[in-house]
């Protein structure tokens, strides 16, 4: 099973960018479709992006601003985030699932211990 390392959250004003970073263990990074999530205080875990081998797939709140993908090679995922805004504000987090498509968080393993994210306006 692989487990998860999230980085590069930070505080950024909103309008900028950030791009985060998730690395897995395991060697079959590869086969897995991975994806990111993000809690807010007091909120639940909310999916944000997903990707395969074949596909991306956006949460209607990121679409066009957020860019996942993947870097098989060094087993890490990444999430590109511009255009950031206050309601963005959240622990981010990756996970993993064997799932041929889903976006939701019952269905992915793994998970860090998350990358906080701060927009401030």
């Amino acid at each position: 099973q692989v487990q998860m390392v999230e980085s590069g959250g930070g505080l950024v004003q909103a309008g900028g960018s950030l791009r985060l970073s998730c690395v897995a263990s395991g060697q079959t990074f590869s086969r897995y479709r991975m994806g990111w999530f993000r809690q807010a205080p007091g909120k639940e875990r909310e999916f944000v992006a997903t990707i395969s081998s074949r596909d991306t797939f956006y949460a209607d709140s990121v679409k066009g601003r957020f860019t996942i993908s993947r870097d098989n090679a060094k087993n890490t995922v990444y999430l590109q985030m511009n255009g950031l805004k206050p309601e963005d504000t959240a622990v981010y987090y990756c996970a993993a699932t064997h799932a041929a498509w889903s976006t939701h968080r019952y269905d992915y393993n793994g998970w860090g211990q998350g990358t906080q994210v701060t927009v401030s306006s």
